[in-house]
């Protein structure tokens, strides 16, 4: 027992950044006005995205483990055509990604820290901390930040959420008209939902990236199913927790007739004050911190991710490996940091304070990128990359072929309902 017990500290590490990752704009924000503007209507598509997603996550941390190099690797197997494709839509939906979660990491710092309202400069001074603690300690601060940034996000949102079932439903207003979903503008916030449940389908190739980063940090090589195993825990508590954020949504919002701000500052102020008027007062710093531990984790390891997963690209794209790689690498990664920040802070001053036209858009790529990446990782663990032994089970690969047609079919769909 004890054994184990060992080896899983020494694997656990990834999946706890994805979780990380993915309990952010996606259930704070997304999940949230879920629940608040359709109650449990919409409950049944996140357990979807969820399940039909799956496969095409965990194949970022299978391949790593048995190739010893990152999924990104394996797009260049593919062809250079496929390696170019990620590296341009990763270019291309980054610093929307990353302005949107920053922008509403930023309202819930200054409500968490009763900031007077800073603007733009509050997203720079958060952009500034992060890049300074990837900067001096890169995968070893981030691993062991997250980590105590998770603790406290499971706890005070368990707490809320069973405080919420204890004080029920909110009473629903008289004039109460629930909103319909198969409208245009349903459509498009289920979509933008399901573009970042549990996150982007593209942000797979980080759980490669950062599988092989705790091996070398460790100098601990995990059996596959105890990297596959230590995948799936954190992936289903991130679902778990996307159930609890749509509950939260239905019971404290749900018929109020309160409407959530579109101002950054704003709408961390509206959710932290709602959620404290119907469970109490005295959770204030409970809530407050919870939400803010949620998004200042999912922004740092966005800045990890994206930094990292392009400097890999680019090596190799357009550099040979040798000796000065890991020289290389080092400095690509600052490069792309810097770039990041200024990209993203770009984006926030274009759109402003429209916080869920930018959310809604950023998610609403992910989605429609999603079948692309979402064929490229299936084709690399089932094909002639990986041995049968290592290649996945049946009824994931079924899955597999599910979870494309899915993706697929909701890609076209939108585009259909956009334009026609």
């Amino acid at each position: 027992m004890n054994e184990r017990i060992n080896r899983l500290s020494k694997t656990l590490g990834p999946g706890i950044l994805f979780a990380s990752t993915a309990i952010g704009v996606s259930h704070l924000v997304q999940s949230t006005r879920a629940g608040a503007e359709f109650g449990f209507a919409l409950i049944g598509f996140v357990i979807l995205a969820s399940l039909f997603k799956y496969p095409f996550f965990e194949y970022g941390s299978r391949y790593a483990n048995v190739t010893g190099t990152s999924i990104i690797d394996g797009y260049k197997k593919l062809g250079k055509h496929a390696l170019l494709f990620y590296f341009l839509i990763t270019i291309a939906s980054m610093f929307f990604v990353t302005a949107a979660v920053g922008f509403v990491t930023a309202g819930f710092l200054e409500n968490l820290f009763q900031i007077e309202f800073l603007g733009i400069w509050t997203v720079v001074i958060l952009f500034l901390i992060c890049a300074a603690i990837l900067g001096i300690g890169k995968y070893r601060a981030l691993d062991g930040l997250i980590k105590i940034v998770v603790f406290v996000l499971i706890v005070s949102t368990v707490m809320a959420f069973v405080l919420a079932l204890v004080n029920g439903p909110v009473e629903k207003a008289i004039d109460f008209k629930p909103k319909i979903i198969w409208n245009q503008a349903g459509i498009f916030f289920l979509i933008a939902l399901m573009g970042w449940m549990p996150t982007a389908v593209d942000l797979s190739s980080w759980n490669s990236l950062w599988t092989l980063e705790r091996i070398k940090q460790t100098g601990f090589k995990p059996r596959l199913k105890e990297t596959i195993f230590e995948f799936r825990l954190a992936y289903v508590i991130t679902t778990i927790l996307a159930l609890f954020f749509v509950t939260l949504g239905a019971y404290i919002f749900f018929g109020s007739g309160e409407i959530l701000p579109n101002d950054n500052a704003l709408f961390a102020h509206k959710v932290v004050t709602l959620y404290t008027e119907t469970i109490g007062d005295w959770s204030y710093l409970i809530i407050s911190s919870a939400a803010f531990s949620v998004m200042f984790g999912t922004i740092i390891a966005v800045f990890d991710g994206y930094a990292r997963s392009l400097s890999r690209t680019v090596e190799l794209l357009f550099k040979q490996n040798n000796s000065k790689s890991k020289f290389q690498f080092k400095k690509l990664y600052l490069i792309f940091i810097f770039v990041h920040v200024v990209g993203a802070l770009f984006v926030i001053i274009l759109f402003e304070n429209k916080l869920k036209e930018l959310v809604d858009f950023a998610t609403t790529v992910s989605f429609l990128i999603a079948p692309v990446i979402a064929i490229f990782n299936f084709k690399l663990v089932s094909g002639k990359y990986l041995d049968k032994q290592s290649q996945p089970a049946i009824w994931l690969k079924i899955l597999s072929f599910l979870g494309i047609i899915f993706l697929s079919g909701f890609a076209v769909f939108f585009i259909i309902t956009r334009f026609y």
